[in-house]
């Protein structure tokens, strides 16, 4: 929504503000607005603005007819591209040979799932306990299809070859030289951005901006769904100690992008932890984002290593007994034929029982978490926690830190430095005024996208190395691999 007074690009300080429903912001530009914000937020967040649908950057909602406003969100992200390279980005097992295993984008679709039945649960609870929501026309479905929308995307943002290229992208700056002199040239917030690289902060990059980024608010998703993607609500930049609590444990944008989260924080209430800081209480549902991703990896990444040959069915039957107690069900295993076809139903009736519990703590914690006190996993307190903890424990000992993950591992995380290398050298080098061969070469494989109208450098240097790291992070593993062998080829050539 462009307000009457400030309709400036989503990329400039005078950016507009979209309002939330008890709170009238029209006239307000970003400065004062912060200002009155926080002087206005309250103690407690309230289920009619959580539920915004109002779109980032986009116009007022019209009527979608029988499809809500958040089952349009789910498939925006279905069809963008940056959801398709999901295919052929690690899950666990890199460039894995096994074609059972997971993926990226089977994982995300797997966690979408496991999401829409908790969110159903949740909002069947919400919905009795906050009768005025449905005579609004809110439904349990629609909880279920916020959080199935934001699980769907959580992972938009990872980097080729898992949680290692996050490591990877993050150790070129602080171990090259030329990482190094980059942070060091930097504002303590803008530096933050690249010592510690997230992933979480790249996907609210690609769905406010980069996904289409001809459009303000990039994707045009709900607030609400936005919301509910950000698991970890504050930059990555705090002038204070972190405190406590999961939802500190890493960030969910940019300084690039802190304008963009303040008006999707602002459009749902969440609760600003402190004055004048990038720093909220999470949105009630991203609890259940994160449970259905915990569920789902903790469970499921046992299974691919069975499936892998990583483990032995005798090795991962206990885990399913500390969840599954109804002997219906093991009897029904035992009769199943294959160890194989037998984990993938003993793994279906655990997160079935996960869910369950997972919901009932969400119900049993509502009003801590609006009230913005409830700050932990919930798989954390759930009944059997300690059996999902089991899973979590095996799966980091024996799958993780296994050999054939950390050699296929390796080999990625180099290869993500190079691309750093080769990338940010040339732009620096462009920026500085060089006609260097290689330079330009290089530059010449960089799609037009991330430089400038003129195919040069961005105009400040924060902005031309967070538009490299938008570049490598957005690859998929097999293009990586196949840039990188490009830029080997360019150097050789150039030096004969």
């Amino acid at each position: 929504m462009i307000l009457p007074s400030c309709r400036k690009s989503l990329d400039h300080p005078g950016a507009a503000w979209p309002h939330r429903a008890d709170v009238h912001v029209v006239g307000l530009c970003p400065g004062r607005f912060a200002r009155k914000m926080f002087a206005m937020s309250n103690e407690r967040m309230h289920w009619r603005a959580l539920l915004s649908h109002h779109r980032l950057g986009g116009p007022p909602a019209a009527d979608s007819g029988p499809r809500s406003e958040f089952q349009r969100d789910f498939d925006r992200i279905v069809f963008s591209s940056a959801f398709r390279r999901l295919q052929d980005k690690t899950q666990v097992f890199p460039l894995a040979k096994n074609d059972y295993v997971r993926t990226r984008l089977t994982h995300s679709l797997e966690v979408a799932s496991v999401g829409r039945s908790l969110g159903v649960l949740a909002g069947d609870h919400v919905l009795k306990q906050h009768p005025e929501l449905s005579a609004s026309g809110y439904t349990a479905a629609d909880f279920g299809a916020i959080v199935a929308a934001a699980c769907l995307s959580h992972d938009i943002g990872n980097p080729p070859f898992g949680h290692a290229g996050e490591s990877a992208i993050q150790s070129w700056f602080k171990d090259s030289a030329l990482g190094r002199s980059v942070l060091a040239s930097l504002g303590s917030e803008e530096r933050a951005d690249f010592e510690h690289f997230e992933g979480n902060a790249q996907t609210f990059r690609i769905l406010a901006r980069l996904g289409m980024p001809d459009n303000a608010g990039g994707m045009q998703l709900t607030c609400a769904t936005l919301a509910a993607v950000a698991k970890y609500p504050r930059a990555a930049h705090l002038p204070f100690p972190r405190p406590a609590g999961i939802s500190t444990k890493k960030h969910n944008f940019f300084h690039a992008d802190r304008e963009r989260f303040e008006m999707v924080a602002h459009a749902v209430g969440l609760i600003r932890r402190r004055a004048g800081m990038h720093y909220w209480c999470r949105h009630p549902l991203a609890f259940l984002v994160e449970a259905a991703d915990d569920i789902s990896y903790c469970v499921i990444d046992v299974e691919d290593a069975f499936r892998a040959g990583e483990m032995r069915y005798g090795e991962i039957e206990p885990l399913y007994r500390g969840v599954v107690a109804d002997q219906a069900a093991w009897a029904k295993a035992g009769a199943i034929s294959t160890d194989e076809k037998r984990v993938e139903y003993l793994r279906a009736r655990t997160i079935d029982a996960l869910v369950t519990e997972a919901a009932q703590a969400f119900a049993a914690r509502e009003a801590a978490m609006l009230a913005g006190t409830f700050d932990e996993e919930l798989i954390a307190v759930i009944p059997h926690a300690a059996a999902l903890e089991a899973f979590r424990a095996i799966a980091r000992d024996r799958v993780y830190h296994s050999a054939v993950v950390l050699n296929l591992q390796s080999p990625g995380a180099a290869i993500l430095g190079e691309l750093l290398q080769a990338f940010v050298g040339a732009v620096e080098a462009a920026a500085a005024g060089s006609s260097a061969a290689d330079a330009s070469a290089i530059l010449g494989i960089l799609p037009g996208q991330f430089l400038s109208a003129d195919r040069g450098p961005a105009g400040n240097l924060y902005e031309r190395v967070l538009a490299i790291t938008d570049f490598v992070s957005g690859m998929t593993d097999s293009y990586a691999v196949t840039v990188a062998t490009k830029l080997k080829a360019l150097r050789a050539g150039v030096s004969e």
